[in-house]
């Protein structure tokens, strides 16, 4: 493995959406009780979605506008709707309907970590 590589791999183990998720699995492994309180579950969600719709649209205001990121944008949404909907349709009948629509809403929750992913991943990359 070369030094680049290396410099990589150490960047995104040290990424810190990556290290919370591992405390998390940590956590429940040992049987903690460790808690976030409610009021910063808001705040961090919050936060979360401000950062995501700030960062894209700066990256929307830096890019050419095209059909390609129109297309990107209507397909997303797109997805976005659908996934959760038919996730929580199939779900429904087996698991009832409440946890047919948290399973769902998960669906749904998980594209922001990706995209909070994907962005650190490519800022890293240059």
């Amino acid at each position: 493995m070369d030094n680049s590589s290396f410099q990589i791999l150490v960047s995104n183990l040290t990424n810190p959406t990556l290290l919370f998720f591992v405390l998390g699995i940590v956590a429940a492994l040992l049987k903690s009780d460790l808690e976030i309180p409610a009021t910063s579950i808001k705040f961090i969600s919050l936060y979360l979605l401000f950062s995501i719709g700030f960062k894209g649209g700066q990256e929307l205001e830096h890019s050419e506008q095209s059909a390609e990121i129109v297309y990107s944008i209507v397909f997303g949404a797109i997805l976005a709707t659908l996934i959760p909907i038919y996730s929580f349709y199939i779900l429904k009948n087996k698991v009832g309907v409440s946890n047919a629509g948290a399973i769902a809403a998960s669906y749904g929750s998980v594209s922001a970590v990706i995209f909070i992913s994907a962005v650190s991943f490519l800022e890293i990359q240059g």
